[in-house]
């Protein structure tokens, strides 16, 4: 027992030194052995997150989430309220690339004010950018927020659950016209690939996305046909089968 108590303390004690050896060196270029740049970007829940992001090390904001701002409410936030919540991150990124995601809910993450038919599949069915075109006024009401807040800071906007390439220039075309009415300077439109269709569809997509991100937890699961929650199967549902690397 007390080899194993030493041994546990050794594996903490390199454990710490390691933690403080990365943050000590947390501002340097992320640069490979054989000389290659790699941006390090954070993923956020919320705009309070930003900063610790920052701080750490962080380049950019690869992914901010922003259906907790929808869920957080009694009732669709408004474009003030939206606003207040974007600026936040923006002004702490002081000029760093941000890249939101549009509202993603359904599926797992309904919305109390917006009342949806039962489904039996609800993962295969409304969800992600297919709810933003059925109400198409919460999107401009997001993407009128976001363009205010930018100004000429660097913006990347993506949708999410994209599954083909009407999906996709439906919602490039609301994000135009608000564009149009709402200047916002350096500006970039991108896909979440997350649904096969999409994946398939890549190299049609990218003639006219500025930039594609891709959604491994879903991808997965819709590529397997595995629930990545299921508690007898989702061990198997690997990212890095030969089926989604393909």
């Amino acid at each position: 027992q007390e080899r194993e108590v030493s041994q546990q303390r050794q594996e903490r004690e390199v454990s710490q030194q390691r933690q403080e050896r990365a943050y000590a060196e947390r501002l340097k270029p992320a640069i490979t052995r054989d000389g290659h740049g790699v941006e390090v970007a954070a993923n956020i829940g919320s705009s309070s997150e930003a900063g610790l992001t920052i701080e750490s090390g962080a380049e950019a904001i690869g992914l901010m989430r922003t259906e907790w701002i929808f869920m957080n409410h009694a009732q669709a936030p408004d474009q003030a309220t939206q606003e207040r919540e974007y600026r936040r991150v923006l002004d702490t990124l002081d000029g760093l690339p941000l890249v939101v995601r549009t509202l993603d809910v359904g599926g797992d993450k309904p919305l109390a004010y917006w009342p949806m038919p039962a489904e039996t599949n609800p993962f295969l069915g409304v969800r992600g950018i297919r709810m933003s075109l059925l109400r198409p006024e919460l999107l401009e009401t997001q993407l009128r927020a976001l363009f205010s807040c930018a100004g000429e800071r660097p913006l990347r906007v993506m949708f999410p659950m994209v599954g083909g390439v009407e999906e996709w220039r439906s919602a490039r075309d609301i994000a135009l016209d608000v564009r149009a009415q709402v200047p916002v300077k350096d500006l970039q439109l991108g896909i979440m690939i997350e649904v096969p269709s999409a994946a398939l569809l890549a190299q049609v997509l990218a003639r006219e996305a500025d930039f594609f991100s891709i959604g491994t937890n879903d991808l997965t699961q819709y590529t397997l046909a595995i629930d990545r929650d299921h508690p007898r199967l989702s061990a198997q549902a690997d990212g890095l089968h030969p089926a989604v690397l393909g």
